[in-house]
């Protein structure tokens, strides 16, 4: 268990034993959304910094745990998100305007800027809403699972949370419960190193973080989280164990967060600047680019179209979104009361 499956090899060619044998199509279309999610990154971060809006988590270094766990569950499957998985949804088919509006919580937000900045949710795509809390999705993605066996609706939970998020009692809580009922749950844990400013070395005394399912009646794995096609190989496995009635796996993607935790965080104040550098040599974008160059699907000419392309979606959406007004004040009482009651009546006799 202590050692990663890997499938990208260093000359950019893929281990046939290993090779989850996506089509070219297929491989594309996860290349576009890291670089999207990538771009996307930037992008919002700049925009905070700016004051256009009011609070980011970027993903820089983990787009190929976020999109390519997303990327191989099916779209009856639900995804239950830890904090910074933008990726994924966009994967569910979430609109690009719709996601941005999310972060401006303005009148174009569907959910009418009721959550936290960057708490975006895609009810079309089963996608729930991100949490604060850290854990707190891991019981409520199990909770669904179960749900979905009782019913025998044949779907899966793909629940994302960080090593920091091993540590909470919400962790143990639907580790134990899906074991026991072996309830199908791919736990996608993004160990990316750390937790805000804590290492992992901190949060447990456990050699990996994979083999924690042992103890609760499971497998776990140990993926190279900065090779998208071996993430994606572990979670189809475990999505496809799940659907059988084989239960839950947890699936430790061991990864690097090349930025900071969020745009409130100042990564310089307690990480090693050569740490850093070291992990940005296997950034996972520049890893499956290596893979598809040496395909032959990918070459220079092609990347400096495919981020144009992305520059000016995600521009034409930030546009269309920031000059939306900010949401009705009749917003604040819509999906609240069945009834109005008495408080609805404002000053002046208006309703």
């Amino acid at each position: 268990m202590g050692d990663l499956l890997r499938v990208i090899r260093d000359d950019g060619h893929a281990d046939p034993t290993a090779d989850p044998k996506l089509s070219k199509d297929e491989v594309l279309a996860l290349y576009r959304f890291m670089v999207l999610e990538r771009t996307l990154d930037n992008r919002m971060l700049s925009l905070q910094r700016q004051g256009r809006i009011g609070f980011y988590g970027p993903s820089l270094g983990q787009e190929a745990a976020i999109v390519g766990a997303a990327f191989a569950m099916e779209p009856r499957d639900w995804i239950f998100p830890q904090y910074r998985e933008p990726g994924a949804a966009l994967v569910r088919g979430m609109p690009l305007k719709e996601l941005i509006a999310q972060f401006f919580g303005n009148a174009l937000d569907p959910i009418h800027g009721r959550q936290m900045p960057c708490h975006y949710v895609y009810r079309a795509g089963n996608f729930m809403s991100i949490s604060s809390v850290v854990g707190s999705q891991i019981p409520l993605a199990v909770g669904a699972a179960w749900a979905a066996t009782i019913r025998k609706d044949p779907v899966a939970s793909l629940v994302y949370f960080g090593d920091g998020g091993t540590s909470t009692a919400d962790f143990h809580t639907g580790m134990n419960f899906a074991g026991v009922f072996k309830a199908p749950v791919v736990f996608l844990c993004n160990n990316n190193q750390w937790a805000i400013s804590v290492p992992v070395r901190r949060q447990t005394a456990s050699e990996t973080i994979a083999q924690k399912a042992v103890a609760y009646g499971f497998d776990g794995v140990r993926v190279d989280g900065m090779d998208a096609l071996a993430v994606v190989a572990a979670v189809r496995e475990a999505q496809r164990k799940a659907h059988a009635g084989g239960g839950p796996t947890l699936v430790e993607a061991v990864t690097y967060r090349l930025g900071p935790h969020s745009s409130s965080d100042d990564p310089t104040r307690y990480r090693d600047d050569k740490e850093v550098e070291a992990w940005r040599r296997h950034d996972p974008i520049d890893v499956l680019r290596t893979h598809l160059s040496a395909k032959g699907l990918w070459d220079a000419e092609a990347e400096k179209q495919l981020a144009q392309q992305l520059d000016d979606a995600i521009t034409e959406a930030v546009h269309a979104v920031e000059a939306a007004p900010p949401p009705s004040l009749e917003l604040l009482f819509t999906d609240v009361y069945a009834e109005m009651p008495w408080l609805r009546r404002l000053r002046g006799g208006r309703s």
